[in-house]
């Protein structure tokens, strides 16, 4: 059998990216494509794979430039991008790995982390929120046209995986797709993480700071309780997010894995305000046996056991409203409460890479028999 791994874009650290990383293990020898790659802005573990870009990698050499030029530029880089001649293709799909050139029998497994967001769900961007006039015109024309072209390419996939229920439905929605999509949740690297005797006072943010990660509901939150907070990432909210920032929020960006280990080791919570997919740092602050203060949407019901009435026996206190009240509710209650750091990080044991690489390799398997 002859097996391809594709992925979007190799341009970042985040949960799509190590699971093409379990790809790579469940698959050795079989090679990853993708739009563009920068080893030094994902995970270095890269290095050691064979990795074939676009032409489009030549002509940027940052996340932010990737994306003011992906329509139509990157686009069309990624739809030229040839993966003939195999026999499986592995997609590891939020946008437009599924664009790239295929031969007729090649058998497609899309695991699609969700539809692609900005062509169906184009109100998770303040851009688009915010344009009026010909602005938004030109915006919905640009999205109609990614429809078309997502929904095109979408229906050359065989079979869909996914990781989470919810998507599974959008899957369906969206692709216009009959079939099963079975659900295999997503592994965190809990061996990369350790409890630590040793808690801090303050609260702990890890993520993408874009808009829809809604962190500035968390900066306004703890601007008012007054409480530390360490916002670890980086994004084009950056700035303004520190701007708004009172001085006892700290932001971190471009630390090593062993500094990211100790702060989510020593902090109280992670608080994960988003309402993602799946989300693999409630994972990984589990790992470490810290609880998560999280809204409770999406993918965290796929991860997390929320506090009803025993807080020994869960990893998480939701909140049900995106707003700094709801949030500075949530905060509070949690003060009250004294978590199981051991319960926490026992849980995380069904989450562990080796399993998600075998159910992987064994769904793969069971498609070319």
């Amino acid at each position: 059998m002859k097996i391809a791994i594709v992925h979007d874009e190799l341009m970042r650290r985040g949960g799509a990216e190590q699971v093409v990383l379990c790809f790579h293990r469940a698959f050795p020898e079989a090679p990853i494509y993708t739009l563009a790659y920068q080893p030094d802005a994902t995970y270095p573990e890269f290095k050691d794979c064979e990795v074939h870009t676009s032409w489009y990698n030549k002509v940027i050499k940052n996340e932010k430039l990737m994306k003011a030029l992906f329509f139509p530029v990157g686009l069309v880089a990624m739809q030229q991008l040839d993966v003939t001649g195999y026999d499986v293709v592995l997609m590891s799909s939020t946008y437009c790995a599924k664009y790239v050139k295929l031969s007729p029998h090649t058998i497609v497994i899309n695991y699609c982390h969700t539809p692609f967001r900005l062509a169906w769900y184009p109100e998770s961007y303040a851009e688009y929120l915010n344009a009026k006039g010909i602005k938004k015109w030109a915006y919905d024309f640009v999205i109609n046209t990614l429809q078309k072209i997502d929904l095109k390419a979408a229906k050359r996939t065989n079979f869909f995986i996914t990781n989470a229920q919810e998507v599974a439905l959008r899957i369906k929605d969206k692709y216009q797709f009959k079939g099963e999509v079975p659900v295999i949740k997503p592994s965190a690297n809990i061996d990369n993480f350790y409890v630590s005797n040793d808690v801090k006072d303050y609260f702990l943010v890890v993520c993408r700071l874009e808009f829809y990660k809604k962190a500035d509901l968390v900066v306004k939150a703890f601007n008012e309780l007054g409480l530390p907070l360490i916002v670890v990432g980086k994004g084009s909210k950056e700035e303004e997010l520190k701007a708004m920032a009172k001085s006892n929020i700290t932001f971190k960006k471009g630390i090593s894995a062993e500094e990211l280990g100790k702060l989510y080791a020593e902090c109280k919570a992670l608080v994960f305000p988003q309402e993602e997919d799946y989300g693999i740092t409630p994972l990984e602050a589990a790992s470490s046996g810290r609880p998560v203060i999280a809204y409770g949407k999406g993918g965290v019901w796929e991860t997390m056991i929320p506090y009803k009435d025993n807080e020994k026996e869960a990893t998480a206190l939701f909140f049900e409203e995106q707003t700094v009240e709801s949030l500075k509710a949530a905060i509070l209650k949690f003060n009250t409460l004294n978590f199981d750091s051991q319960f926490i990080r026992n849980h995380t044991e069904k989450f562990r890479s080796e399993i998600f690489i075998e159910n992987i390799k064994n769904y793969v398997l069971s498609k070319v028999k």
